[in-house]
């Protein structure tokens, strides 16, 4: 039963998170003035119990999945049994809390990297699990995937109304700016700005010829408000396997990228690639043929999205 009233309760897992801030935002933007959200310290998602006495408690009607454990290849590689274990006990915690509190639909978030390292570009929603993962991020791929895979399950077996989402390269305003822990472009931003200051060079991870797709978090947030108001049988018409990829369709080189932020940032600092390091999935670009047939369109351009962005990096660290 998709989301059609403003009284509806809807429950935003992660709210201060990336995602999770921006579904937020539009909800309230939208008129949703039944938004709830809880931190970890009030409700850990890891467990299990406290989960589901939440959804008896509050009995929310609409859930949001934007609640993970996330990073980028140096986080995913030294802690890989965090990134498969706390993930799975999140999203199986949620899902099944879901199912048996009667949730009318519930939209789970999941990300590119669940697709095959050599699958064909760009990346369809059929070619989940028709190959090997890059190597990288596998252990969080594969919670991911057991979380689409459980949801299907759910609408298989009960009917349940829940739905996949699987959005590219992520950016915005909350993001992760540490170095250790964060993704390309956060971690560019910060960098470059450092180098401004510094006058010093930018050592770059990689040959920078990889591709990359780049999606503002305020466009995934009205993409995933529009999937929750689809009625059923348009989703079930363009998406019967419930799996929407959302993206912005274009892509460019982490060359590029760096380029862009550096001219953004306004220091024209000097780039050194570090080749020895990993490039990671040589492209990683969505299909988006199938979200774009319920009428969702991305409207923020990528050097638009930046110059946002660290501006709030700015403001944030008062620089």
């Amino acid at each position: 039963m998709h989301l059609n009233h403003s009284d509806s309760k809807i429950y935003v897992a992660g709210h201060h998170g990336l995602v999770g801030s921006a579904i937020t935002r539009e909800l309230q933007n939208k008129g949703y003035h039944q938004v709830i959200g809880r931190t970890r310290a009030t409700l850990d998602l890891t467990k299990q119990s406290q989960v589901f006495a939440f959804f008896e408690k509050v009995r929310p009607e609409y859930v949001v999945v934007a609640a993970a454990k996330v990073g980028g290849i140096v986080a995913n590689s030294t802690y890989p049994a965090m990134f498969i274990g706390e993930n799975l006990e999140i999203q199986n915690n949620l899902i099944r809390a879901a199912h048996e509190t009667g949730v009318k639909r519930l939209l789970f978030l999941g990300s590119s990297c669940i697709y095959p390292k050599h699958a064909p570009q760009p990346l369809k929603e059929e070619y989940l699990l028709t190959g090997p993962l890059e190597p990288t991020n596998e252990w969080y791929a594969v919670a991911k995937i057991a979380g689409i895979k459980l949801c299907q399950a759910y609408h298989h077996q009960y009917g349940d109304d829940f739905i996949s989402l699987m959005p590219t390269n992520l950016y915005g305003p909350g993001d992760n700016f540490d170095l250790q822990n964060s993704h390309v472009l956060p971690a560019l931003i910060r960098k470059f700005h450092e180098a401004r200051k510094n006058h010093s060079p930018v050592t770059l991870w990689g040959t920078g010829t990889v591709l990359r797709e780049f999606l503002h978090s305020e466009d995934l947030g009205r993409a995933c408000v529009q999937v929750l108001e689809t009625p059923v049988a348009d989703i079930e018409y363009v998406a019967p396997e419930r799996l929407l990829n959302v993206g912005t369709g274009t892509d460019l080189t982490i060359r590029a990228l760096a380029e862009l932020v550096n001219r953004i940032v306004g220091g024209n600092s000097d780039m050194i690639w570090d080749t020895s390091k990993p490039d990671g999935t040589p492209r990683k670009l969505l299909d988006t043929t199938k979200i774009q047939h319920l009428g969702w369109r991305p409207k923020i351009s990528l050097e638009d999205g930046i110059r946002h962005v660290y501006e709030w990096y700015k403001q944030q660290n008062h620089l």
